[in-house]
C-alpha cells in the first residue's frame, strides 16, 4: 500500500497503462479520480494488478458517512482469474475498515465484488450539488458497498448520494 505522492514515477506509468488498456473509455477524470489515497498493486517484476481508495462524503438516508471510495481496480488481461485482483480488494477492505465508515464503489462486475462480501445498494441514488440533491437513476444499478464492521448494518433501499465531481460522479 502506497500513496499517490509516494508512488514513483515509473509505478505511476504503470498503473495508468494498466487502467488505460482495461477500460475501453478511461478518462483524465477517471485517472484524477483514482489519484489522491491509497494505492494498492500486485507485482511479480511487473504491474498484475491495482485498486485505488480515496476518501469520500457519502450520505445514506441524510447520514454523512466518510466513505473509502474504490476506484481504478484493474488485472494485466493475460493475469485474470489467478487471484490478484482479489487480492488487492481483499486488501483495500482492510484499509476501508480500519480508516472508513463504510466502503462504496461503481461497477458492472457485481459478481466479483460480491465474493468479497460488497453487497449491492437498492436505494435510489443521488449526487449532491451544493444543497441540492439530483437524481441519479442510471447509477442505481451500479453502486455496491462494504459495510464495517460494529457499525449498526445500514438499510441498503434508503436514499444514497455522493458530492458531484467531474466527470463521473459515482
Amino acid at each position: 500500500m502506497v500513496r499517490t505522492d509516494d508512488l514513483p514515477d515509473d509505478v505511476v506509468s504503470a498503473i495508468r497503462t494498466l487502467l488505460d488498456g482495461s477500460f475501453d473509455d478511461f478518462t483524465e477524470e477517471d485517472w484524477r479520480h483514482a489519484l489522491g489515497g491509497w494505492h494498492v498493486i500486485a507485482t511479480d517484476g511487473s504491474l498484475v494488478a491495482h485498486a485505488a481508495l480515496v476518501a469520500r462524503t457519502i450520505e445514506v438516508g441524510g447520514r454523512v458517512l466518510q466513505a473509502g471510495y474504490v476506484e481504478g481496480v484493474a488485472t494485466a488481461a493475460d493475469r485474470r482469474g489467478e487471484g490478484a485482483g482479489s487480492s488487492v480488494l481483499r486488501r483495500v477492505a482492510g484499509l476501508i475498515r480500519a480508516d472508513h465508515e463504510l466502503g462504496a464503489l461503481s461497477t458492472g462486475a457485481h459478481a466479483f465484488y460480491e465474493q468479497l462480501g460488497w453487497q449491492r445498494w437498492r436505494g435510489p441514488s443521488f449526487v449532491r450539488h451544493g444543497e441540492e440533491l439530483v437524481r441519479t437513476p442510471d447509477e442505481d444499478d451500479g453502486i455496491m458497498v462494504l459495510q464495517v464492521g460494529g457499525a449498526e448494518p445500514l438499510d441498503l433501499t434508503l436514499p444514497i448520494a455522493c458530492e458531484a465531481r467531474d466527470g463521473d460522479d459515482w
